[in-house]
Formats: structure tokens, C-alpha cells, sequence
């Protein structure tokens, strides 16, 4: 199968060389001159562990090129994926300028039935905006009788584990419209799905809210294990045992309850925020806004609470 992908960031590229890895045909399309050029010359722009060596080998066996070409990316692929980026604004809401524009070149190019998938963050009901962004420019072309598909395929992948990510998900989540969408997507996702079943089919609004929905529980991990921490150092407890004593619980895990300094990074800030926004459409965020406070400033006095009996 034939793929092109619509960005070289961070999780385009990594995706791009998974797939290249599998046996896949994969052409990156990137309007960064300069980036395209680099890549070519085999000089990866980020780092992450197994990636160079990964897409170098690909390359050189002709299963991964780089292309500022966007007709020509459009010709290549039946899956078009679009792993653009999707910067916070300053009120918190997610800029799509990246999705759209990659969708109106796919539209203005595309002669054939196409699946549009897109693995990008955007918020629930974006994927029904690029279909019509999508239907108006082949309208305009004369070409209303093309055929298309617009998938959502949101990316969990981890820093510093993503290429094993790619190769090992834990799920595979496709939100689709159509059969025929899921059975292409299916195809694409085979080689990750052998040893038992990790693709998980729904609704294409399902698919897009999950990523958030997975980023915001991560992070209200994150900021419960402080707000534990923070008492524990008040009552006089040792945090690190109750998190060992909580951890083994398996409906709660290890994962995410390290106390710290709060989350952070390019996804967690701005996909809470971006919940938020979309939340308060309808009513108030109160919990999600809660997982945007400040912690209080160390150190933070000790007063133990009263024991019974005491």
C-alpha cells in the first residue's frame, strides 16, 4: 500500500518511518524547504531513540522519500495522512490553519478515491469540517464526483519511546464513516495487529475526543499524586509508600502517579485547555479547570492533623 503523510514533526516522522519499516510505500510532504532538504541529506531535525538509523535505512532502500511536492504526494498515497501541527492559540483554542490548508491541497489534487486520516490533535468535529472543506474544493474544480473518506487516527505516542510506540501500540484507535474506511485502515495497521487484537473501531467524533479525553486523565494523575504529596508531607506520611501501596492496585497502576513537578510538555497544557474551551460551550469545566492550577510554593509548613485518640 501506497502512503503520504502531510508533515515531518515529531509524530509524522516517526509514523512515516514505522510504516516505511513495514514494507509500506511512504512519501512525507512538507512545505519547509529547508527541513525536506535536510531529511534527504539524512539529517533528522529531532531525536529520538532508533529513529535516525530507521529512516535512513528506509531511505536507502526506497521506501521513504521526502517532498515539498504536495501534487505529488497526492498522487502517491490511497491513505493520506495529515500529522500536521496544531498550535494553542492565545485563549486556548486549537489553531487548525496547519489541517485545513493540508486538507484543501489534498482536495485540490486529488483524481481519485482517497482516505484522509487525520492522526493531528483537533478538536471533536474537525473531521466534519475538513470533509466539507474538502467536498466545497472539488466542487469548485468540477470534480464533485470524486470520492473520499476523512478518518480519525489520533497518535498516543510517548517522548523517548515513540519508535517503539509506532512498532508496539497499545491500541489503535480509528474513528470512521464507512467500511470501506475501516477495512483500508485495517489493511495499514495489520502488521501491528497480529498478536491480538488492538484496533478499536467507533464513530469519527469518539476517535477525536479520546485523545483528549487519554491526555486529560494522564494529567489528572498527575496533579491527584501532588495534591496527595502535598498532604502527606502535612500529616506526616511517606509518599512514596503510598504510592507503591496504591500502584499495586491494578484498576490504578504505576503509571503517571510519580509526584513532581506538575505535567507539562507540548500535548498535556494545551489539550487540557483545549477541553476546557470545548466543555464550557455547554457548561462549566470545573475539574478540567482544576488540573490548570498552580501549585502552591514550597516549602509548605507541616502541620500534622490530630490523630484519633491524641
Amino acid at each position: 500500500m501506497k502512503v503520504t503523510i502531510f508533515g515531518t514533526g515529531y509524530v509524522g516522522l516517526v509514523q512515516a518511518a514505522v510504516l516505511a519499516e513495514a514494507g509500506f510505500d511512504v512519501v512525507c510532504v512538507d512545505v519547509d524547504a529547508d527541513r525536506i532538504e535536510r531529511l534527504k541529506q539524512g539529517r533528522i531535525p529531532i531525536y529520538e531513540p532508533g529513529l535516525t538509523p530507521l529512516v535512513n535505512e528506509n531511505c536507502g532502500k526506497g521506501r521513504l522519500s521526502f517532498t515539498t511536492d504536495a501534487a505529488e504526494g497526492v498522487r502517491h498515497g490511497l491513505v493520506q495522512i495529515i500529522a500536521v501541527g496544531t498550535p494553542p492559540g492565545d485563549d486556548g483554542s486549537v489553531d487548525l490553519t496547519q489541517v485545513f490548508s493540508a486538507a484543501e491541497t489534498i482536495a485540490v489534487h486529488m483524481e481519485a478515491h482517497r482516505v484522509i486520516t487525520i492522526k493531528s490533535t483537533v478538536p471533536v468535529g474537525t473531521a466534519d469540517l475538513v470533509a466539507c472543506r474538502i467536498r466545497k474544493t472539488i466542487t469548485i474544480r468540477g470534480r464533485s464526483t470524486l470520492t473520499f473518506d476523512v478518518a480519525s487516527n489520533p497518535e498516543f505516542l510517548k517522548e523517548g519511546s515513540a519508535v517503539a510506540d509506532c512498532r508496539k501500540p497499545d491500541r489503535i484507535v480509528i474513528g470512521v464513516a464507512s467500511k470501506a474506511a475501516e477495512e483500508t485502515l485495517r489493511k495499514l495497521y495489520a502488521p501491528y495487529n497480529r498478536n491480538h487484537e488492538k484496533i478499536v473501531v467507533m464513530d469519527v467524533r469518539s476517535a477525536e475526543m479520546t485523545k483528549y479525553a487519554a491526555n486529560c486523565m494522564l494529567a489528572a494523575k498527575i496533579s491527584f499524586m501532588n495534591e496527595m504529596a502535598d498532604l502527606a508531607e502535612a500529616v506526616g506520611a511517606d509518599i512514596e509508600k503510598v504510592r507503591h501501596g496504591i500502584g499495586s492496585d491494578p484498576r490504578i497502576g504505576y503509571h503517571f502517579i510519580y509526584p513532581g513537578a506538575g505535567y507539562g510538555g507540548s500535548c498535556f497544557p494545551k489539550d487540557v485547555r483545549a477541553m476546557i474551551l470545548v466543555q464550557e460551550c455547554s457548561r462549566p469545566a470545573l475539574w478540567l479547570r482544576w488540573l490548570c492550577l498552580p501549585r502552591p510554593a514550597w516549602p509548605f509548613p507541616v502541620v500534622r492533623a490530630p490523630i484519633c485518640g491524641e
